[in-house]
């Protein structure tokens, strides 16, 4: 089962602040423990909204807004995905994440193509076998 994890932005993490040198070797800590452990398939913080966009779709017309974002409690500064057996190990993993002061994390499973039934025909599947075997040539 494939996990991700959602790391909720902070008013220093829009500001554009870096984490101090202790947050960044606890967090290589565990981030080496994830891969040791064949956990963490991928990792990474993201840049404040001020740099990204949103594109608002309303039939044919596309609309693009620039960040900043005001609502930072809907805002995402972070995310891992994770390969584990079960729901249950992944929360105990996200319990030994090097973080406090209140912060939440979410914890999604990830669709497999088997979560989609016969709604997912056989070219479809073929389709999606074909992409993911591209993307794994990419990297």
């Amino acid at each position: 089962m494939r996990f991700m994890v959602l790391v909720p932005a902070s008013p220093e993490s829009e500001a554009g602040e870096m984490p101090g040198t202790e947050l960044l070797e606890a967090m290589t800590k565990y981030n080496e423990e994830l891969v040791s452990a064949g956990v963490m398939l991928a990792g990474e913080g993201l840049h404040p909204s001020s740099k990204g966009a949103r594109v608002r779709f309303d039939g044919a017309k596309r609309t693009v807004i620039d960040g900043p974002f005001t609502e930072t409690k809907e805002l995402i500064a972070g995310y891992w995905v994770w390969q584990c057996a079960s729901r249950d190990e992944a929360i105990e993993w996200l319990k030994r994440a090097p973080f406090d002061g209140g912060v939440e994390l979410e914890l999604r499973q990830v669709f497999e193509t088997e979560d989609f039934g016969d709604e997912l025909t056989p070219e479809l599947r073929e389709a999606e076998e074909r992409m993911r075997e591209q993307t794994a040539k990419q990297k």
